[in-house]
C-alpha cells in the first residue's frame, strides 16, 4: 500500500505518530460504508481516467435556495440543466449556517449537516443520485479555513473546554497576535480590519482572518485535520464528486510569515488526495486560490505527487473583463501563454462570473512592461464596471472599497457588466446588439481556453443585476448581492423563443457545448496555445489534435479589426456561420466578435 505509507509519512511529518491510527481507522469506516453504486462509480472513474477533462464537460454554479427554493425543488430541474447540457454541477455552501450573518453560507455551524433551509442530508443524497444518473457530477464547497463562532466546537471553547480551544487560535493577550499582525495582510481591511477578533466570551482573543463571525481551525492540532477529513468524506459517501476547497492558501499559519501558502499547506492538501484515492477515487477536488498562475502551479502539485485535481480560474475571468474595459487584450494573452505553459497534469475551471466578486488581482509586472500604470488601471477597471467612467456601457457596483489603497472590487451580473441592462434602459437596439456580442464575445473566448468552462446560474437567460437587496437590512451592506439573485422562470420559459435575448444566448450556449462534446480539438490531449494576431485588440487560441486544427479569434475592441494569421495557408471556414476566410492572407473581424476557423476539408 504505497499509497497509504506515503500517508503515513506526510502525516507524521506534522503530527504525532499515535494519532495516525485513529485517522486510518477513519478512512477505513468511510471505505466500508461506502455504497455500492458509488464503489461502481469508482471503478468506472478509474478506468477512464481523467474524467473531469472530457470535452464534454460542462459546468454551472448556483445557490440552491435562489434557484429552486431547496434541494427537492432542485432535483425537480435536473431536466432543465440536461437540456442546457450541463454535466458539473457546483452548488454555493450547503452545510448548516447562523442566520443571517454566514457570508454566504462560508461561516459553517455543522460540517457534516445539511442546512435545513435547503433540506436534509438525505435530500442532498437524492440530488446527487439524480444528476448521477442524467450524466451530472455535484460539485459543493468545503470550507477549510474557519467555522462559524456558533459552531459546537466554538460554542464549547467558549464554556471553556480546553479539548476545543485548541481547535482555534486563541491567546490571553495581544502579544502573538500582534506578532501576527506584523506580518499576515488583511483580508477585508475596510469591512473585517485586522487578523484577530476579541471574544467577551472567551475572555480572549481569536485568529478571525475574514470575518468576525468565522474563527480560524488551528490544523497544528491533528484532531481538527482528522475531523475536516471525516467529515469531507462523510459528504463524498452521500454522492458529492467535487469539493471546492474554499481559501485553501490559508489554512496553516506561522509566527513570522504571511501565513500564505506555507509548505504546510501543500502537506495538509496531498494528504487529503490521498485519502479520497483510498477511500472513494471518484471524487476530485478543486482549490480556490488566488494568485498568479506561476504560482498556482504548487497546489496542483506534481506530476508524481498530484494536489488538487483542478483550480479556479480566477484571474483567467480577471484578464477577459480587463480586457473588454480596455479594448486591449496584451495582458489576457500574457495571462494565457503562462497558463498554456504550465504541465499537464495543471487544468482550470474558467468562468466568467460567480457568486463572487471580481478582484481586481492582474499581473503588476506584466502591467509594468507594457506600461500600463497598475493603480491607475485597476481604478480605470472597476470605475468602468460601476458606469462612473465616462461612455461605459456597464453597470455594476463595487465592492470593499478602501479609500486608502484605492482597491475596490466590483460586483454585477455578465449581461449588466456587458451594456443589457443599460441598452434596455436606453431602449437602444445599437446597444442591445453590441451587448449581446460582448456576451457571446465572452463566452466563446472563454470556452476556447484550456480546461473546461463554467456558467454562473442566470447568465445562460441574460439575468440582469438585481437591486431589491439594498432593502434588506441583512444583506443590504454586501454588494455581492446584486447578483446573488433569485433565478428568474419566467425568462427562462423564453428560452424556446429563438426571437428573445434569452433564447438567443440559451441556444448560442447549448451549441457551444454541443461543439465541445464532439470536436476532436476539444478533448483533453489537444494541443492549446496562443497565436500571434499583429493586433492588440485581438487575440488567437489555436487548439489541434491530430489533424485537427481550430484557431478561435476574439475581436476585443468596438470596431472591426483587421489582422493576419502566418501560417494559416489557404482557406478557413468558420464554425459558427460557415462563412470562409484566408487567414493567412488577412481578414477583417467584426466589432465584438469571436470566430471559429476550421480548415476546409476541400483545402
Amino acid at each position: 500500500m504505497e499509497k497509504l505509507e506515503e500517508l503515513r509519512t506526510l502525516f507524521t511529518s506534522l503530527y504525532p505518530e499515535a494519532c495516525f491510527s485513529r485517522f486510518q481507522h477513519v478512512l477505513e469506516s468511510h471505505r466500508e460504508e461506502r455504497s455500492p453504486q458509488l464503489k461502481e462509480l469508482d471503478r468506472q472513474r478509474q478506468a477512464s481516467g481523467r474524467w473531469y477533462l472530457k470535452g464534454g464537460m460542462i459546468g454551472m454554479t448556483m445557490y440552491t435556495d435562489l434557484f429552486a427554493g431547496n434541494l427537492k425543488g432542485l432535483e425537480e430541474k435536473v431536466p432543465y440543466l440536461k437540456e442546457l447540457g450541463i454535466s458539473y454541477l457546483h452548488l454555493m455552501p450547503l452545510m448548516k449556517m447562523p442566520h443571517p450573518d454566514n457570508d454566504g453560507g462560508y461561516a459553517v455551524e455543522d460540517f457534516r449537516t445539511v442546512d435545513p433551509l435547503f433540506g436534509t442530508n438525505s435530500d442532498l443524497a437524492s440530488l446527487a443520485t439524480t444528476l448521477r444518473e442524467n450524466g451530472i457530477s455535484l460539485c459543493m464547497d468545503f470550507v477549510m479555513n474557519h467555522s462559524a463562532d456558533s459552531h459546537e466546537w466554538a460554542q464549547r471553547a467558549k464554556r471553556g473546554e480546553e479539548k476545543y480551544r485548541r481547535y482555534y487560535y486563541i491567546y490571553p493577550d495581544r502579544a502573538i497576535p500582534d506578532e501576527f499582525e506584523k506580518t499576515v495582510p488583511e483580508v477585508f481591511p475596510a469591512t473585517a480590519p485586522g487578523n484577530f477578533i476579541y471574544s467577551t466570551q472567551l475572555g480572549a482573543y481569536v485568529m478571525s482572518s475574514f470575518y468576525p463571525f468565522q474563527w480560524d481551525l488551528d490544523y497544528h492540532n491533528p484532531d481538527v485535520f482528522i475531523e475536516m477529513i471525516s467529515a469531507m468524506l462523510d459528504m463524498a459517501n452521500l454522492g458529492v464528486e467535487c469539493f471546492r476547497l474554499d481559501a485553501v492558501p490559508y489554512i496553516w499559519k506561522e509566527l513570522g510569515t504571511s501565513c500564505r501558502n506555507l509548505p504546510q499547506v501543500h502537506v495538509i492538501v496531498r494528504m487529503f488526495r490521498l485519502a479520497l484515492e483510498l477511500v472513494c477515487p471518484a471524487v476530485i477536488l478543486k482549490g480556490e486560490v488566488v494568485m498568479a498562475p506561476r504560482e498556482l502551479k504548487a497546489y496542483f502539485g506534481t506530476r508524481e505527487a498530484p494536489e488538487c485535481h483542478l483550480l479556479y480560474g480566477v484571474t483567467t475571468m480577471v484578464n477577459l473583463w480587463s480586457a473588454m474595459a480596455s479594448q486591449d487584450v496584451r495582458l489576457l494573452e500574457k495571462h494565457l501563454e503562462e497558463v498554456f505553459s504550465l504541465p499537464s497534469h495543471c487544468r482550470f475551471v474558467n468562468y466568467l462570473r460567480c457568486h463572487d466578486d471580481i478582484g481586481w488581482g492582474l499581473d503588476e509586472d506584466a502591467e509594468r512592461q507594457l506600461g500600463i500604470d497598475p493603480l491607475r488601471h485597476k481604478i480605470f477597471l472597476y470605475d468602468f464596471y460601476s458606469g462612473a467612467f465616462p461612455g461605459s456601457y456597464a453597470r455594476g457596483q463595487l465592492y470593499n472599497y478602501d479609500p486608502e489603497s484605492l482597491d475596490a472590487r466590483s460586483c454585477g451580473t455578465t449581461a449588466s457588466l456587458c451594456g443589457l441592462e443599460k441598452a434596455r434602459i436606453d431602449h437602444s437596439p445599437k446597444e442591445t446588439a453590441d451587448a449581446l456580442g460582448r456576451i457571446i464575445l465572452l463566452h466563446r473566448t472563454c470556452y476556447a481556453i484550456e480546461g473546461f468552462p463554467m456558467l454562473n446560474s442566470g447568465d445562460e437567460i441574460v439575468q440582469l443585476n438585481d437591486y431589491s437587496y439594498m432593502n434588506d437590512p441583512d444583506r443590504a451592506a454586501d454588494s455581492r448581492n446584486l447578483h446573488r439573485s433569485p433565478f428568474n422562470w419566467d425568462k427562462a420559459c423564453l428560452r424556446k423563443d429563438p426571437s428573445s435575448t434569452e433564447g438567443f444566448i440559451f441556444t448560442e450556449l447549448q451549441n457551444l457545448g454541443r461543439l465541445r462534446s464532439v470536436h476532436p480539438c476539444f478533448s483533453d490531449d489537444a494541443c492549446v496555445r496562443t497565436w500571434l494576431s499583429h493586433n492588440d485588440s485581438v487575440i488567437a487560441v489555436r487548439r489541434t489534435q491530430g489533424e485537427h486544427d481550430l484557431l478561435c479569434v476574439s475581436n476585443f475592441s468596438d470596431r472591426t479589426q483587421s489582422v493576419h494569421f502566418d501560417y494559416f495557408i489557404g482557406k478557413y471556414r468558420d464554425i459558427f456561420t460557415s462563412s470562409e476566410f484566408e487567414p493567412g492572407l488577412g481578414l477583417d473581424i467584426p466589432a465584438w466578435s469571436c470566430l471559429y476557423l476550421e480548415k476546409c476539408k476541400d483545402e
